[in-house]
């Protein structure tokens, strides 16, 4: 049996490899991610009178070689290992295609260098993926190595694996007489955290929409378009046995129009100048509200009848006739690999309010001052992304004030460091008890270790795969769509 297992662990490990799910996540991440980030940016716009004619388009992204630059000024390719000796960091250039656009006519397209990004060891984009054994024993590296690490200043880095509840999926429980629904809606690196409430006495709120607490469901739905009673019901249910429930919330809140409405939520909001009001209050239900479902105003009502549909599974939870769910079965956790967490830290230093994008805008106006029109090679400041990128791998501050994602790699001995690449940290708080999401779940089994945890405050909370678990990227939204729209035309 012992000799079974061998064999099937060294082929697992040839085939697969123990860390291949970090490499794949950071392949795709330089091959997609990175590019479907600027494809929704899609044009800078300069805020400027003088520029008024003037817009950049940007293209392609392409990655170079692992490089450094030298003290006088020439760049060369390295390798993982001088990286190491040098205490320098293994990373390349990232270039982009920049095209100004003046008065509607497209300029000379120029790639531009917009900063430089860590790269993953094995990966696509390292030398030492492709070579041979005796390669790599030349190149000073061990074969056996896994790979799926980065060098920042020296030191090797590892990004953790982060768990967390899976996005777009309401979850269902019951505190005390209180029905709740969470659900993490994101998109394109929007991630709102919503809560549906059914009280005691049948009212239906919604919190954590723009900070708002307890917005009465109809109010919410009203603003999105429904105004008359009737559209109301038929977005809950036509059922008579729940009538009664929802005409007690139809009254609970004096607002008989989306105007109404609108009001209602500025109130709660409290903002204070009247002609913003309407304004924020849309732009709250437009790009806050749901965004998984869209942030264009013409989902208004698809957003209204999800929140009706939600709103049913509150009722039938509190009457007993739905089960709750279980938040720490594993169907409802997704974890965050490498590519994941680039994606956010990138995503955030190129959009953020002192971002790349940000300076490149601030660039422009500046210099449209002097009455030039600068070459867009001269506004975008390639050290604002190294820079910010290199500060989270060596830190492990993350986008949203996440601490400890980056980590020193483990080299006490081959099995820490293999280990360190496999380990999952859970976002809960150490200092409370969280005994629930602490304990061994059935679901684990074949997907984590169930004892290999420290004791302590971390206990639970911090864990590892299994010796042969892998983890699967999913797929597109719009591939699932697809699947379900041919699966319900096959059983019509």
């Amino acid at each position: 049996m012992a000799s079974d297992f061998e064999h099937l662990l060294g082929s697992f490990v040839k085939s697969r490899g123990l860390v291949r799910f970090q490499i794949d996540s950071f392949n795709v991440f330089v091959k997609s991610r990175f590019q479907r980030i600027v494809d929704e940016i899609g044009e800078i716009t300069p805020e400027s009178e003088r520029l008024a004619n003037f817009r950049v388009k940007l293209g392609e992204v392409r990655f170079g070689k692992p490089s450094v630059k030298e003290a006088d000024g020439s760049m060369r390719e390295i390798l993982p290992m001088e990286a190491r000796l040098r205490d320098l960091t293994y990373s390349a250039p990232v270039f982009l295609e920049m095209t100004p656009i003046v008065g509607g006519v497209e300029q000379t397209t120029s790639e531009v260098k917009i900063g430089e990004i860590p790269i993953m060891l094995k990966s696509v984009l390292c030398p030492l993926a492709g070579m041979k054994e005796e390669d790599l024993v030349k190149a000073g590296e061990d074969p056996d190595d896994p790979g799926g690490y980065f060098i920042v200043n020296g030191t090797e880095k590892a990004l953790v694996l982060i768990e967390e509840v899976a996005p777009n999926k309401p979850i269902l429980e019951m505190k005390e007489d209180v029905a709740t629904m969470r659900i993490n809606s994101e998109s394109r690196g929007w991630a709102q955290r919503h809560m549906l409430m059914r009280k005691a006495d049948g009212l239906i709120v919604v919190s954590s929409v723009a900070n708002i607490k307890d917005l009465p469901i109809v109010v919410l739905m009203r603003a999105l378009g429904l105004e008359s009673d009737k559209e109301i019901i038929e977005a809950i249910t036509s059922e008579e046995k729940y009538i009664e429930e929802i005409y007690s919330n139809l009254y609970e809140a004096d607002v008989t129009t989306s105007e109404d409405a609108l009001e209602y939520i500025s109130k709660k909001m409290k903002l204070s100048q009247k002609e913003q009001k309407h304004e924020k209050s849309e732009q709250v239900l437009d790009r806050y509200l749901l965004p998984h479902i869209g942030q264009d105003r013409s989902l208004r009502k698809k957003k209204a009848l999800y929140l009706g549909r939600m709103s049913l599974k509150l009722m039938q939870l509190a009457r007993g006739e739905i089960e709750e769910d279980d938040i720490d079965h594993y169907g409802n956790k997704r974890l965050k690999t490498s590519g994941d967490l680039l994606e956010m830290l990138v995503r955030g230093i190129l959009l953020g309010k002192w971002g790349l994008i940000a300076r490149i805008n601030y660039n422009y106006q500046k210099i449209a001052k002097r009455g030039k029109v600068p070459s867009v090679s001269t506004v975008v400041e390639s050290t604002v992304m190294t820079n910010q990128i290199r500060s989270s791998m060596a830190t492990g501050v993350w986008i949203g004030g996440r601490s400890g994602v980056a980590q020193r790699l483990e080299r006490a001995n081959f099995t820490r460091s293999v280990a360190h690449l496999r380990n999952v940290i859970s976002p809960l708080s150490t200092t409370q008890e969280h005994f629930a999401a602490r304990e061994l779940h059935a679901t684990h089994w074949g997907r984590l270790d169930p004892s290999e945890t420290p004791e302590g405050p971390t206990i639970g909370l911090r864990k590892y795969l299994s010796l042969m678990a892998e983890i699967s990227t999913g797929a597109k939204d719009e591939e699932v769509k697809k699947l379900v729209d041919a699966i319900q035309s096959k059983l019509k």
